[in-house]
Parts: C-alpha cells; sequence; structure tokens
C-alpha cells in the first residue's frame, strides 16, 4: 500500500516544475513583445520619413524657376514644418553669359518620440524674371 501513495504523488507536476515553466514561459513572451515592438516602431520612423520626403519633394516641385532675389518661405504641410530658401550658383567658368542659377533647398523637420527630426532635399534652377516669359509665345522674350 506504501508503494502505491508512492507512484500516486510522483504521477503529477510539481510546483516548482510549473514555476519554471511560466518564469521561462514570461521571459521568452517579454523577448518577443519588445521584437515586435521595436519592429512597429522602426516601421512608424519609415512612415514618417516617406512623408517628409514627399512634402519636401512637393514643396520643390512648385518652384521649375526661381524668381530674381530668390525664394525664402516657411509653412506647416500635413504635420511637418517647412522652409524652402534659395542662394545664387556662381557662372560655370566665370562666363557671364551663362544662364544665372540658383540652388533651392526644402527643409523640413518634425517631432519624433521627443526628439526633433529634419530632411533637406536640394536642386538647382534657373532664375527666370516672371515679366521676361511669355505665356502666349510659350518662352523668354
Amino acid at each position: 500500500m506504501n508503494l502505491l501513495r508512492r507512484r500516486a504523488r510522483a504521477r503529477g507536476f510539481s510546483l516548482l516544475g510549473v514555476l519554471v515553466a511560466f518564469s521561462v514561459m514570461a521571459l521568452a513572451l517579454g523577448v518577443l513583445y519588445q521584437a515586435l515592438g521595436g519592429s512597429m516602431r522602426a516601421m512608424g520612423e519609415a512612415e514618417r520619413n516617406v512623408r517628409a520626403v514627399l512634402v519636401a519633394e512637393s514643396i520643390l516641385a512648385r518652384y521649375d524657376s526661381i524668381p530674381p532675389g530668390g525664394v525664402e518661405e516657411s509653412g506647416t504641410a500635413d504635420g511637418f514644418d517647412w522652409h524652402a530658401s534659395s542662394t545664387p550658383v556662381p557662372p560655370l567658368d566665370g562666363r557671364p553669359d551663362a544662364w544665372e542659377l540658383q540652388e533651392i533647398g526644402v527643409e523640413v523637420s518634425w517631432i519624433d518620440r521627443g526628439a526633433r527630426r529634419s530632411f533637406r532635399l536640394a536642386s538647382i534652377r534657373p532664375e527666370i524674371d516672371p515679366a521676361s516669359f511669355d505665356v502666349n509665345a510659350g518662352g523668354v522674350r
């Protein structure tokens, strides 16, 4: 009879074994949760970066040419602050008869998890006086 009691007790899980199993499972789930959270944060950052690039490209697309005196504008679009400015580019090879060019840059900034992030996009555009442009003739007078 004593032998039957020992076998009956040996068939179940011990409390210590159950606690160890739960501890291992909790650690594994914690690591999995952190990995999933990190990838979700990275995906959110990538999406905000893409939106910032699109804002910069759309602001830059407004300027096929730069008016004399340059560009200096700021604003907000889709939750992003932007600033556009231009500076003259020296003539190539020092030739005064070359087109006058301006470098235009658009900087887009936003707040991401308490830190300020920014993106800058730049291009070179010709400087054209709107008064010298004849829309009906399709070009410069």
